[in-house]
């Protein structure tokens, strides 16, 4: 039986080359680069797994984990729709210089191309430097040829919706909207077990190796959805709110909470639990164990561990699938 306590996992540190230093900052740790642009907080994307830092279960991967305890980890709804496979991907994203504009499949389309789930997700943006940008979504009508056009011509970026980025905003991203981060931005990201991406412009960079950085514009034409929103950004939340559900998808649930005293989250048991302290500390207890995370760190709940009852001060966000 998984004993009924917070699990946390070694963060993997991805070396990008539009990555910096602001993570290990942020999580209060030395610096293993100057260029890390993602921390990989909890993953079972192969190659990159997560695999548990300390306590009972010290240096088990997640997938072991899971082939060892199933539904005592993932839930009986979980382990059921995704065989008896974590079905997300959590990550912190540092954006020292910008990223790629790109956009993601859906899971019908990433898995006849690459046998893979395909990747909706979700941003909350921790700090943002003055002037920031986020873009995400078109603010003009395109088809797919005229889309090829304008890549063609370097101009697809003036379709992109632009928001200059805040603490707490939020934006959700389903398969198929296009997207960038622009420099400046600290986030976490949400999303679907998947590491598919089609990258649409990168400014000409190149990588360690001096060659330009892949394009997949037949790709992602096929995967674009071209549909206009009046906005991409969610609306911004009370000040005075302690509890909010972020987002409710086919893929995840998220929910923000302020922690100011000794509290039970609202958890469903049929369904792990993804706890990202954003924030301050946090404690968190469950039957069996508990644990303390400061801002930047992540601890996973066993679906078998709840009730989860956290205190302390900050803000935390939590993940069921």
């Amino acid at each position: 039986m998984i004993r009924h306590a917070p699990i946390v996992f070694a963060p993997y540190f991805k070396r990008v080359i539009w990555g910096g230093t602001r993570i290990c900052d942020y999580k209060g740790i030395s610096h293993p680069a100057s260029d890390i642009g993602e921390s990989w907080e909890i993953s079972v994307v192969p190659g990159q797994e997560s695999v548990v830092e300390k306590g009972e279960y010290k240096g088990t991967s997640l997938s072991q984990l899971i082939d060892r305890f199933g539904s005592q980890i993932l839930g009986e709804k979980v382990a059921k729709r995704y065989n008896g496979k974590f079905p997300l991907l959590i990550k912190f994203i540092d954006a020292h210089d910008k990223l790629s504009v790109q956009v993601h499949p859906d899971d019908e389309m990433a898995m006849q191309r690459h046998g893979t789930l395909g990747k909706s997700e979700l941003w909350y943006i921790i700090a943002s430097a003055k002037g920031a940008k986020i873009y995400v979504g078109l603010k003009e009508q395109l088809s797919p040829e005229e889309f090829t056009r304008r890549v063609d011509e370097g101009t697809f970026t003036d379709a992109l919706a632009e928001y200059e980025s805040e603490e707490g905003d939020v934006f959700f991203l389903p398969a198929g909207r296009v997207h960038a981060i622009g420099a400046g931005n600290l986030l976490v990201e949400i999303q679907e077990s998947s590491d598919i991406t089609y990258r649409i412009f990168d400014y000409e960079r190149r990588d360690h190796n001096g060659n330009l950085r892949e394009l997949h514009t037949d790709q992602a034409r096929d995967a674009i959805d071209y549909s206009i929103k009046e906005s991409y950004k969610n609306a911004p939340l009370p000040a005075d709110v302690k509890e909010s559900e972020l987002i409710k998808c086919e893929h995840f649930t998220t929910k923000l909470y302020h922690i100011e005293s000794d509290r039970e989250l609202h958890a469903d048991p049929d369904s792990f639990t993804v706890i990202i302290c954003v924030k301050g500390t946090i404690n968190i207890k469950c039957r069996d164990g508990e644990e303390t995370l400061r801002a930047g760190h992540t601890a996973l709940v066993p679906a078998d561990a709840t009730p989860i009852h956290v205190s302390g001060k900050g803000t935390i966000l939590t993940t069921q699938a």
